[in-house]
């Protein structure tokens, strides 16, 4: 049983064996007349549930909470007796699913013996008459169950209320309605106390938040309000009116734009002075439901504590984002993955930014410039000059980074005319290493790990250089991805197959992202894409391999960054089949588990041949959705969307999230087969979707308020929510792949419909590549923004282990391609 905690002031209750309850006497029965509010006895949870006692301690606290009485809970047999229309008691719960068996739990209601117990039944519907006026004034008839409005969970919406009863046996009915509301979906039954109340009528009612869920900050309120009582608002039918409010009331700024203003300023200030009480009261802040009458009179009809906060990144927390590397690494790496592609980016970024001067070399050491987050590779943007300063008028008064950049300006004039040529002899080192290097099965042991360990310290060398091209050298007339389509279309055209392209002609690499446990896979369609005609790439006399061979220095060293990469699969391949790993059948990659391992346990295993005891325990990551081009890690990880302003998105039919976080699935109606990955795509957030929740991937509604029960119930499950999605329910039918962002409100499709819930990117690319494009190729790490410069690196690659000895004619790991030779004349 769920009980409030002592920061609430409720001192804990625990059930003895013996049936009774800590601190009453043993077989003794908690009250099972109606208590009023005002009584002492209504402040236990254990008696009252957690609505009423809530209400109870509120309005003892001097809050303003409207009368009533609570028919309290209690465990124990009771006898039956018959209703008044004729039935008995165990014949049925009201929507015809009783058993007539005489057990339903409901019997367990002390109340509900009143008809057989005369004094009970007189003391009843006096309450009932007392606070109905003789039945002149309706009343509301509300769950309360101790389960609910916890500090775990708020089960908001899950448990019925009855609106507008009038009349005795009307009241007996609504009753029962809330009693027959304990029934979970997973057939269990909740405890249940039942409060009755006047019925209010509203001028204006809402959702008063004593904290901004939606972003994670306590030190400012948040309320929804609209005509009439909260009953629309948190069932999901209408929107509502959104306030941001600072503690003491002041109004920060409303959502929609245009939207009726309900709410004047003293009616603010006074909505914030009643959350300051309430968490005075309480010992935290709270979801409080209100309303104000005709009169202007403030009412309290609900306060419980808010379970869900979004996460927020701790304030200095580094501004990340995918865009830099995104084309490198698009994918979700594996942890091999990771420890072989990612650090050798980052010190290569490292090293160049360094010498150009564009960053602390103190945050250089202790801040990698590229780190993964949920096996997705992200940089640091404000490391890479991708976004300006966090505070523009101070750093124009900082004078370090410009004596940082007037250090390295003679270093970058020097620079900028050798490039060329330091990025010619190392495309040719690395040319020449790859031709060197034997077919993995020729290699020992001891000769594989060499080689791996030459192809990271050659990626240092390679992702440095790259990134000085970018930031130095014009901009290339060609790239390797636009000469790669070229190439692909016309081999295919006369019937060349794939795998004989990649062997002849391994420009071709550069359409497909790198992966350990994935086939290589080329675009299906390269002529549905339009490549710009380029001599380099169309000069069919050109011998095998000449069109690698004419890319500018920038655009070459990107290839061989892939040829590199390339390099580590088969060699990878090669020990996992070695090493037996378990999960890597031959010639089956798919099935791979040696992109569990780390480095470290590599190297050991091939080394020492002893594979980490738990290898075969190890399950891959789960799939995670692509990440916000802008983010900051909150506390556990969590990755907290960077905001933008809202002007412009409902144009583009983007909504408000209301629930942090980020995936991807598939659009789903809530009927049919549900797929694997559900999003549900729906018109409201209608409380009645609640057992839909566990097991979805995402939430996306046409209407609805952030402060709605089911909003509320999204962010308990973590469940990522974007409500407002203009047509959503038409744009995103069933079967559509989706990425939703809880924060920022961003829904997009990613490809096209396909109901069985595999999607695809569209444009003819394929899954590995990410769909890439000629005009998708574009800076992987460009540090030209701020006057970026980055430095320098050796000419040649040197491996921390002495390599192997090539034998004397070594079938090639790789093809290669002459270097290129770039124009040295002034620029």
């Amino acid at each position: 049983m769920t009980t409030v905690d002592e920061r609430h002031g409720e001192r804990h209750e625990e059930r003895r064996g013996d049936g009774a309850w800590d601190g009453e006497e043993r077989g003794a029965r908690p009250a099972a007349d109606a208590v009023p509010l005002s009584d002492p006895q209504a402040t236990r949870i254990v008696l009252a549930g957690s609505k009423a006692a809530h209400l109870a301690r509120a309005a003892r606290a001097g809050l303003p909470v409207l009368p009533g009485f609570v028919l309290p809970w209690s465990n124990g047999p009771w006898p039956v007796g018959p209703d008044d229309d004729g039935r008995g008691r165990g014949g049925g719960n009201g929507n015809g699913n009783g058993n007539g068996n005489g057990n339903e739990p409901w019997q367990d209601e002390p109340w509900q013996v009143a008809d057989g117990d005369p004094d009970r039944s007189e003391s009843l519907r006096r309450a009932w008459l007392r606070l109905s006026d003789g039945g002149a004034l309706p009343l509301v008839v509300r769950s309360s169950s101790p389960q609910e409005d916890t500090q775990e969970s708020s089960l908001a919406g899950q448990f019925a209320s009855v609106l507008d009863v009038r009349g005795w046996r009307a009241f007996r009915a609504a009753v029962r309605t809330v009693l027959d509301s304990a029934h979970r979906p997973d057939g269990s039954v909740a405890p249940m106390a039942v409060l009755v109340q006047p019925m209010l009528t509203a001028r204006v009612g809402g959702v008063l938040f004593g904290a901004d869920p939606l972003a994670g900050r306590s030190d400012r309120l948040l309320v929804s309000a609209v005509r009439g009582g909260p009953d629309s608002l948190v069932s999901g039918e209408q929107p509502g009116t959104t306030y941001w409010l600072t503690r003491r009331g002041r109004l920060s700024h409303t959502a929609p734009e245009g939207a009726e203003p309900l709410l004047g300023a003293c009616e603010l200030r006074r909505l914030a002075r009643l959350a300051r009480q309430a968490r005075g009261v309480f010992g935290g802040p709270q979801d409080i439901e209100f309303g104000f009458d005709t009169a202007g009179r403030l009412w309290l009809f609900q306060s419980r504590p808010i379970t869900a906060m979004a996460a927020r990144p701790a304030r200095g927390a580094r501004l990340l984002g995918p865009g830099p590397v995104a084309e490198t690494l698009p994918d979700q790496l594996d942890p091999l993955e990771q420890d072989l592609w990612v650090p050798p980016m980052a010190r290569g970024l490292a090293a160049a930014l360094d010498i150009g001067g564009t960053a602390p070399r103190r945050h250089l050491r202790t801040s990698p410039v590229v780190t993964t987050v949920g096996g997705r590779a992200a940089a640091d943007l404000r490391l890479l000059g991708a976004v300006p300063p966090r505070h523009r008028w101070l750093s124009l008064l900082n004078p370090a980074p410009g004596a940082r950049r007037l250090a390295a300006a003679w270093r970058m004039g020097r620079l900028t005319a050798a490039l060329p040529g330091l990025a010619t002899d190392l495309v040719a080192d690395v040319d020449r290493r790859l031709a060197e290097t034997p077919p993995p099965d020729r290699l020992t042991r001891r000769e594989l790990v060499a080689a791996l360990r030459w192809t990271r310290t050659a990626l240092v060398s390679l992702h440095a250089q790259e990134a000085l091209a970018g930031a130095l050298l014009p901009e290339p007339r060609a790239t390797a991805a636009g000469t790669a389509l070229t190439v692909l279309a016309e081999a295919r055209a006369v019937g060349v197959p794939d795998r004989r392209v990649v062997a002849t002609q391994p420009v071709v690499l550069a359409l497909a992202a790198p992966s350990l446990s994935r086939e290589l896979r080329l675009p299906e369609d390269p002529g549905a894409h339009q490549v710009p005609t380029d001599p380099v790439a169309t000069d069919r006399r050109s011998p095998t391999g000449s069109a690698a061979a004419a890319l500018p220095p920038r655009e070459a060293l990107r290839l061989r960054v892939r040829w590199v990469q390339e390099l580590q699969v088969r060699l990878v391949r090669d020990a996992a089949r070695r090493l037996a790993v378990p999960g890597d059948p031959a010639h089956a990659p798919d099935g791979s588990k040696v992109g569990l391992l780390r480095w470290p346990e590599l190297v050991d295993a091939l080394e020492h041949g002893f594979l980490p005891g738990d290898l075969g325990e190890r399950l891959p990551m789960a799939a995670s959705a692509p990440l916000p081009d802008a983010f900051r890690l909150a506390e556990g990880g969590a990755v907290v969307a960077e905001r933008t302003s809202r002007e412009g998105r409902a144009d583009r039919g983007e909504g408000q999230g209301v629930s942090g976080g980020r995936a991807a699935g598939t659009a789903w109606d809530g009927t049919g087969p549900r797929p694997p990955d559900p999003v549900l795509v729906v018109r409201t957030l209608d409380p009645a979707l609640a057992p839909l929740l566990p097991g979805l991937a995402g939430l996306v509604a046409q209407t609805g308020s952030p402060l709605s029960h089911l909003a509320v119930l999204a962010r308990e499950f973590g469940l990522p929510t974007v409500v407002g999605a203009t047509d959503a329910v038409r744009r995103f039918p069933p079967g559509s792949h989706l990425t939703v962002d809880g924060t920022t409100g961003d829904v997009h499709a990613t490809g096209g419909v396909h109901p069985d819930g595999d999607g695809h990117a569209e444009g003819g690319g394929h899954p590995d590549s990410g769909g890439l494009a000629a005009g998708d190729v574009q800076a992987a790490t460009d540090v030209r923004a701020n006057g970026a410069a980055p430095a320098p690196t050796p000419q040649t690659a040197t491996p921390d282990t002495p390599t192997p000895t090539p034998t004397p004619t070594p079938t090639t790991a790789l093809p290669t391609a002459p270097a290129p030779t770039p124009a040295r004349g002034p620029r």
